[in-house]
């Protein structure tokens, strides 16, 4: 269980960094100031004069509209995922699933929270986004389950409940791993690729344990 609770402090981690500001702080890292900007003397070709430039920190690009498109997204997605976990505790029968289904939930509410967060401090990146184009199209997500899955889900008990819900929950992780492996590399934005990176290796781990479990 280590690796969930690792897993929650690094969203945590993700939010505060969040609220701190997206754009990156003032220091280095080690307590010292960034060096201010300066005008500095690049020399020219020959035949050509001098050319001065500004030296120094420079603001963080934006986040692409992918990362954008991923947070937004990300966030139904974890959604649908505790609606199907919050179902585990009265109709699994296997102890183990119902561990699992608590694991899933507490986790991937901090992750939603810190995606929250996110979004909330990016909302000039939100809004140019979404006037591309690049809304969350939920209908489009990959993993996610039907509503006559859900249904069924709802409607299932015990070992019968116990196999569709891991089936449908692997499933699920692996559209969540494809979305992750989308937006990773592709942006500029470090809470993002962070969470990106987090969703791939948890998930993926989580998907072993369920066929296992399945098996």
């Amino acid at each position: 269980m280590r690796y969930r609770i690792a897993v929650a402090g690094a969203a945590v981690a993700m939010a505060a960094g969040a609220l701190a500001g997206c754009g990156g702080g003032d220091g280095d890292g080690d307590g010292r100031e960034a060096a201010p900007a300066r005008p500095v003397v690049v020399p020219g070709r020959p035949g050509e004069p001098n050319k001065t430039r500004v030296a120094g920190p420079r603001e963080a690009a934006p986040p692409t509209a992918a990362e954008v498109g991923f947070v937004r997204m990300m966030i139904p997605h974890h959604a649908q995922a505790l609606e199907m976990s919050a179902l585990a505790p009265g109709r699994a029968s296997d102890g183990r699933v119902r561990s699992l289904a608590s694991r899933i939930d507490a986790a991937q509410r901090v992750e939603i929270a810190a995606m929250r967060s996110w979004l909330e401090q990016n909302s000039e990146a939100v809004l140019k986004a979404h006037g591309r184009g690049h809304g969350a199209r939920h209908s489009g997500m990959p993993g996610m389950a039907t509503p006559e899955q859900l249904g069924r889900l709802r409607d299932a008990r015990a070992a019968a409940f116990d196999r569709l819900y891991l089936t449908l929950m692997i499933a699920h992780h692996q559209g969540a791993v494809t979305m992750a492996k989308d937006v990773l590399d592709k942006g500029t934005d470090v809470t993002v690729q962070e969470m990106a990176r987090d969703v791939q290796s948890t998930q993926l781990a989580e998907i072993g344990r369920m066929r296992g479990l399945l098996g």
